[in-house]
């Protein structure tokens, strides 16, 4: 691992035009691409995702395209499932647990960079390169919970187990295990229950 890909991991702020990381970066890309191109139910997808995402488990089903910075960063359980258009920011370490599912167009982000527009802007790094300062926070999303299309989460975030996420929300702070929330900015609107239950929704059931 290099310096900089180091400093990137634990969020202090890094260059991502270091030789090392942004060839790693690239030739990651490029199977990310591969990887889109090929149909969902195409066994050499399997052999591509472990290549440039490694500790996502097998059992896993990305519909697929998907979009990750790196790749290698992303740890998601079994049996998780994303629907069309996953896109994953991996800066820092993207924990995802053991069957969480996941809609259409959500997008996982752990980069960041500096508010005042002097520290945001882009120079002539030490590399000989443009670059920028950049840093991260990690996100954690807890086993079996639902995130919803089109939502968004932000460094740092930590979604508790068993938690539904509504569509569109945007996750700006941590929510806790067994709740629905929803909202821009998210925000808990009430506990899961035994009211929530199927069983209570014969109506959804052939006779």
């Amino acid at each position: 691992m290099s310096n900089e890909e180091a400093k990137m991991l634990s969020g202090k702020i890094y260059d991502p035009s270091e030789p090392e990381l942004h060839a790693k970066q690239r030739y990651l890309n490029e199977l990310n691409e591969e990887f889109n191109r090929l149909s969902a139910f195409s066994p050499k997808r399997a052999e591509l995702l472990k290549e440039f995402a490694p500790n996502i488990d097998p059992s896993c089903f990305l519909r697929g395209p998907v979009y990750f910075d790196y790749g290698c960063n992303i740890y998601m359980g079994p049996n998780c499932y994303a629907n069309y258009n996953l896109t994953i920011c991996d800066v820092c370490p993207v924990v995802i647990g053991e069957g969480v599912h996941m809609g259409c167009n959500v997008s996982i982000q752990t980069p960041l960079h500096p508010m005042l527009a002097a520290e945001r802007a882009v120079y002539f790094g030490k590399y000989g390169e443009i670059t920028d300062n950049e840093y991260g926070k990690p996100i954690h999303i807890g086993e079996h919970c639902w995130i919803a299309s089109n939502v968004v989460i932000l460094p740092g975030v930590t979604i508790g187990k068993n938690t539904v996420i509504g569509a569109g929300a945007v996750v700006t702070r941590d929510i806790p295990e067994g709740v629905f929330a929803a909202g821009n900015p998210c925000r808990v609107i009430r506990e899961l229950t035994a009211k929530d239950s199927l069983s209570n929704h014969p109506e959804l059931f052939e006779e």
